[in-house]
């Protein structure tokens, strides 16, 4: 089988397509011929050994997958080849094989396409658990959304919708804001290219407080990190949550005084650990995505696709923050 493989640390174009042994299914996994696997900002770190976890070399990114059941292994029940699901994987989703824990996997619904069920989990899992457990939003709450049209963004749009807040996003071009309109925001604005120095930083501020209106946004959904998490932070509300989802523009360094004089929090978001520590309350909130998804309320919104043997552009593609929504590698 085909494999897009990390054999060294390093970016997109140190990826190599290699020819290797398809994985035979062992006690309670399934062997799965991969369809899709969708494309997140995790692929980018870990290939450069940037990311919390580092797979022994050679690997394939992608953690993230939908295919059909191929094979099973001993001891599997409520599976059958050609059956079709979607899994998380952490890495190893750019292969035309890949081994699944059965107990993890979850049906794909009739009538969605691969590319879009690849699309779901990451990034709909991360954001109702970031904004539900973390953020606390209710029902009437203003949230602010950076990075909005990419998977996440545009994924915390549909849902801050669904629970009933205000929803506020923030892009970096024109291209970006009307497809975080098209998601159902209440309003966009476009802020400038990082890196900002003091006045830039302080234009930003009011350009996010502008925004949510004179008493602040209630929550933040922050999956951009650098300069403007401050400048986010700066325009909550009296008992605001910053939620902390990712970096690529960097790891701030916040004046904690902040968070005082607003007795606000600052609450990271880890959807991986929580699916792992509390796997009942992680398949409550994949079930109420799945309800979301069947009424239409919440829709993966696949841009582009590459085949395998173009993956690595398209993570290149996801390092160069030019997603707007979500990127896919098909296999067929």
């Amino acid at each position: 089988m085909k494999a897009l493989l990390s054999r060294a640390a390093g970016g997109p174009e140190t990826l190599e397509l290699a020819d290797i042994p398809a994985p035979v299914p062992g006690p309670g996994q399934l062997l799965v011929d991969v369809k899709a696997c969708a494309i997140n900002y995790p692929d980018v770190l870990i290939i450069e050994d940037k990311y919390q976890f580092k797979p022994p070399r050679p690997f394939a990114p992608g953690g993230e997958i939908a295919g059909t059941v191929a094979a099973m292994g001993e001891g599997v029940a409520g599976w059958a080849p050609g059956d079709r699901l979607i899994a998380m994987l952490g890495h190893g989703g750019l292969a035309e094989k890949v081994l699944v824990d059965a107990k993890k996997a979850l049906p794909l619904p009739e009538g969605r396409s691969f590319a879009d069920g690849s699309a779901l989990i990451l990034t709909y899992g991360t954001t109702i658990h970031a904004l539900l457990d973390r953020g606390r939003l209710k029902a009437g709450e203003t949230l602010l959304v950076l990075g909005a049209a990419g998977g996440v963004g545009l994924a915390a749009i549909e849902l801050g919708k669904a629970f009933g807040a205000r929803v506020v996003a923030a892009v970096s071009s024109d291209e970006k804001a009307e497809a975080a309109r098209a998601a159902g925001a209440d309003d966009a604005i476009v802020y400038p290219r990082g890196p900002f120095d003091k006045d830039g930083a302080k234009a930003l501020a009011q350009q996010f407080k502008d925004a949510v209106g004179p008493n602040g946004a209630d929550v933040v959904y922050d999956p951009v990190g650098g300069d403007y998490t401050e400048a986010a932070l700066r325009s909550l509300g009296w008992e605001g949550r910053l939620l902390v989802v990712g970096f690529p523009a960097g790891i701030p360094k916040l004046p904690l005084n902040l968070t005082l004089l607003k007795s606000c929090d600052v609450r990271g978001v880890f959807w991986g650990a929580f699916a792992a520590r509390d796997p009942k309350a992680n398949a409550a909130h994949i079930q109420t995505l799945f309800k979301l998804w069947d009424e239409g309320r919440i829709a993966p919104k696949v841009s582009r696709t590459w085949p395998l043997a173009e993956g690595a552009k398209a993570i290149a593609h996801m390092a160069a923050r030019q997603a707007v929504g979500k990127l896919v590698v098909t296999m067929d």
